[in-house]
């Protein structure tokens, strides 16, 4: 929390939030978030935006599932995300994410960061959902994604996509109700990979009888068999 205090000058609103490690992102858990609507403040939210119009609560756990990240080449025009684009950014706080490289039919999870391990902020969007029989509010948000830089596409060679990691100066720009459309795309590009770097880590992010959640899983794991395409 005071590592996101200082680099990012907000302050937190709200409970208190212990640092996650890992978790799985279809738990839904609540990560901290910098709103347009609240600039200097860190709010918690749940992963899987939950667009204002749904209905149901059976349609919203459906659509969460579906919308932890929202392609960047398409916002503009799909319903889920096209209100939250334009008038809902959101700034997303992270030291560090997780992507599987394939290789000879199996999978390697690799721990990506920037070096110097600084806090950065991934591009998001967010939206506020109530339930219409309980009248409970939901607030949820989504990561942007992009095409992969050369890193990335090495690491995630499948699917070839990233999130969107905006640069520090780009932050007040983002979260401007003033900036066009023309200069959110320009925005939604890849990260330089000069400025990244990655490592292989244990499969124990898979575990079902561990505890994921916990700092060793962000540890250097070795595959010899990956120093084949090193």
């Amino acid at each position: 929390m005071a590592k996101i205090e200082t680099q990012l000058r907000v302050s937190w609103e709200g409970a208190e939030w212990q640092p996650v490690y890992h978790a799985d992102g279809f738990t839904f858990l609540q990560m901290p978030v910098i709103t347009m609507e609240h600039p200097s403040k860190v709010q918690l939210m749940h992963w899987g935006l939950i667009p204002h119009w749904v209905k149901t609560k059976a349609d919203a756990d459906k659509l969460k599932a579906q919308t932890l990240n929202a392609r960047g080449e398409t916002i503009f025009e799909k319903p889920s995300f096209r209100s939250g684009i334009a008038h809902h950014r959101c700034l997303v706080p992270a030291d560090g994410f997780f992507e599987w490289m394939e290789f000879a039919k199996k999978k390697y999870p690799h721990y990506v960061y920037l070096k110097g391990h600084e806090v950065f902020c991934f591009a998001g969007i967010h939206s506020r959902w109530a339930d219409r029989e309980t009248g409970e509010v939901m607030e949820t948000y989504s990561i942007i994604t992009t095409e992969a830089n050369p890193l990335m596409a090495r690491i995630h060679n499948v699917k070839l996509r990233m999130p969107v990691i905006l640069s520090p100066e780009n932050y007040e720009k983002w979260l401007s109700p003033e900036t066009s459309r023309e200069e959110i795309v320009k925005l939604l590009i890849p990260f330089s990979d000069t400025e990244m770097t990655a490592h292989t880590i244990s499969k124990r992010i898979t575990s079902r009888t561990e505890n994921s959640d916990v700092s060793e899983v962000v540890e250097p794991f070795s595959y010899p068999e990956l120093a084949l395409i090193s």
